[in-house]
């Protein structure tokens, strides 16, 4: 297997990122995961999507840290500091998904918050079902269940589109563009694992994976998570929406929140787009006082 390995230089002085790199063996690739905090506490499993990496967290890791979790955030492969294979082929629905299962195991990580978004939720909304034991809360946010049997959003099939004419897709100048609060280092953050177009096929990957059929990868697998959610899931849940977004906004999410048993209302952020963890603090502030004291 071909596998590139973002050179440790191009992490050094993120703004706002002065956490410990943490690695683990997956196969024959390594994988890159923060994991701050007590390790006897509850844990705040925190999963990212397409194009970014664990720098999205950045703004909520402190305070998940301050109300009392321990938070585990990695890297999907071909992300991040994590591995990347060159081959496209390797990139699959059940390629990530078991990957985040063998960390959550490696890790033995118990009482999880699965905190997700965009891809994030696609796979990590498909874990807790077999691994009920494990997860007693949900925070998620502007993400899906890629069940294939409802028709993909004007939204996303735009967004395929357009990441499938980008073989090369200036992440910097895209991450300006839907998060304009953004200063030009932490826009720059966001593509610091990508040296050159090689590094990206697993960007370039994950949007031809979202599941648009019956048959596809994942998709069996997401329609019975959607039954587990709507009909098994005795968990906490807290629900928040960048409004602005308009791939997986307001009408995805209002379709998602009807799966997800006893989903109590959204958190609904106005001025929020698509990465709406960019919001940060107010998000773990509601969800905390949704949820109650952390134990």
């Amino acid at each position: 297997m071909q596998t590139l390995r973002t050179p440790d230089e191009r992490f050094a002085g993120l703004p706002g990122f002065a956490f410990v790199p943490r690695y683990t063996e997956i196969g024959p690739l390594r994988m890159h995961y923060l994991d701050e905090g007590m390790k006897t506490a509850p844990v705040a499993l925190c999963l990212h999507g397409q194009p970014t990496w664990a720098y999205l967290y950045r703004k909520m890791i402190p305070m998940l840290l301050g109300a009392g979790f321990r938070v585990v955030a990695p890297d999907f492969f071909g992300f991040g500091r994590s591995d990347k294979p060159v081959d496209e082929d390797i990139y699959t629905f059940d390629f990530h998904r078991s990957s985040v299962m063998s960390l959550i195991e490696a890790l033995d990580l118990r009482r999880v918050m699965l905190v997700c978004q965009d891809w994030g939720g696609l796979i990590g909304l498909t874990i807790p079902m077999d691994m009920v034991s494990r997860f007693d809360r949900l925070l998620v946010m502007n993400t899906m269940l890629g069940t294939g049997d409802m028709p993909l959003g004007d939204g996303f099939l735009a967004w395929r589109a357009f990441s499938n004419r980008s073989p090369d897709m200036d992440i910097t100048a895209l991450m300006q563009r839907a998060a304009p609060s953004l200063a030009d280092q932490e826009a720059a953050a966001y593509a610091a694992p990508y040296p050159d177009v090689r590094y990206k096929t697993g960007v370039r990957r994950f949007p031809n994976l979202v599941p648009d059929r019956p048959d596809a990868g994942g998709a069996a697998l997401s329609r019975r998570a959607r039954d587990f959610w709507s009909q098994h899931w005795s968990g906490q849940s807290f629900m928040a929406v960048g409004m602005k977004d308009p791939v997986l906004g307001p009408p995805v999410m209002s379709q998602l929140r009807q799966v997800i048993r006893n989903c109590p209302p959204p958190l609904e952020l106005p001025d929020a787009g698509h990465f709406v963890q960019e919001a940060g603090e107010i998000i773990v502030v509601e969800a905390l006082k949704s949820f109650g004291p952390v134990r």
